[in-house]
């Protein structure tokens, strides 16, 4: 099939690379730039291990080509953090036991992001629906609610 050359955004930096036509935006951010943190577990966009935050969306990266991110500004989770200093919601994911195996957090945290800050007024119910989308084996979703409410409510005043 060949080969096209992809340049984007990510993390706040220019990255050019090429890639297969049909490999997944989630192969070629792993395989091809490197960064691993976006994880791959079903690879049907059903799990949502692999969320990353797309022009602004967040997004199944498992079922994107990587050929159409092609001039877009990805985030992944390895772009939450400002150098030492972890993300506030990757400190309240610590502070609330919201995570375990942490399998599933990096896609949590960016389906979190994009949750909270697409809607102003979010409530506990659009919480647990919205986070529903991303499964997890391990923790119940408690404490991963109590961590997004929280959030909420240092970005909103809520």
């Amino acid at each position: 099939m060949g080969e096209q050359r992809i340049s984007l955004t990510v993390n706040g930096q220019a990255r050019n690379s090429s890639a297969e036509q049909r490999m997944s935006l989630a192969d070629f951010l792993r395989e091809c730039l490197g960064l691993t943190g976006t994880h791959l577990g079903c690879e049907h966009g059903v799990c949502g291990a692999c969320t990353i935050i797309c022009d602004g969306e967040a997004v199944r990266s498992c079922l994107m080509f990587a050929v159409q991110a092609e001039g877009t500004e990805i985030k992944t989770i390895e772009g939450l953090a400002d150098g030492a200093n972890m993300h506030p919601l990757q400190k309240l994911f610590s502070e609330q036991r919201a995570l375990q195996c942490g399998f599933c957090t990096p896609g949590m945290l960016m389906t979190a992001i994009d949750l909270v800050h697409s809607k102003p007024s979010i409530t506990s119910v659009e919480i647990r629906t919205g986070m529903s989308a991303v499964l997890c084996r391990c923790t119940g979703y408690e404490g991963i609610i109590n961590a997004v409410e929280a959030y909420a409510d240092q970005v909103w005043g809520q």
